[in-house]
Parts: C-alpha cells; structure tokens; sequence
C-alpha cells in the first residue's frame, strides 16, 4: 500500500512588494486606505522628487485608525480596487518623544 503525504508547501518563491505609510481612511468595512511616500530620482534632470500614493488594503478585524503607521504587503486580487492586505503596525513610529 502506498501512502500519500502530501505536505503544502508553506514558503513561496513569489515576491510581494512591501509598503510602509499612514492610515488616512477607514470608514469602509474591512479596509483601510493608505498613503505610502516615496522618494524618486527624476530621470532625466536627477532632482528627487517626493511621490504619494494611496493603496486600499484589507483590514479583517477593523483594528487600525487613521493615523496609524502600517506594513502592507501585495496579495491576490480581493476587490476591483484591493490587491493589498494590511501586514502590520510599522515601529517606526515608537520615536515619538
């Protein structure tokens, strides 16, 4: 008899892109808009710019607020507008003083 253990492989080689940025809004049920600042090189005459953009992202439990420091990470499509899911609070923000 032959026995078949099929374990699911828990590591993925697939990379999600990881974001860090400020909850802005979280009025809507289970997702929470996200504001990620990033610094980029122009191309041509080299001046950084600063770029914003915001990205909707999965909040199962409601638990975080406007304000809040957050990690989200890339995922499978959830909405027309949703392929994030929010990882985490980011500890950066433990600097206030």
């Amino acid at each position: 008899m032959e026995t078949n253990n099929k374990t699911k492989n828990t590591t993925s080689n697939i990379t999600r892109r990881r974001l860090q940025g400020t909850v802005v809004s979280d009025k809507m049920m289970k997702t929470v808009t996200v504001l990620v600042n990033r610094f980029v090189k122009h191309p041509k005459y080299g001046k950084f710019m600063k770029v914003s953009k915001k990205y909707k992202a999965h909040d199962e439990e409601g638990k975080y607020k406007m304000g809040d420091e957050v990690t989200i990470e890339e995922c499978r499509p959830i909405s027309k507008d949703k392929s994030f899911k929010v990882v985490g609070k980011s500890s950066s923000q433990s600097a206030n003083i």
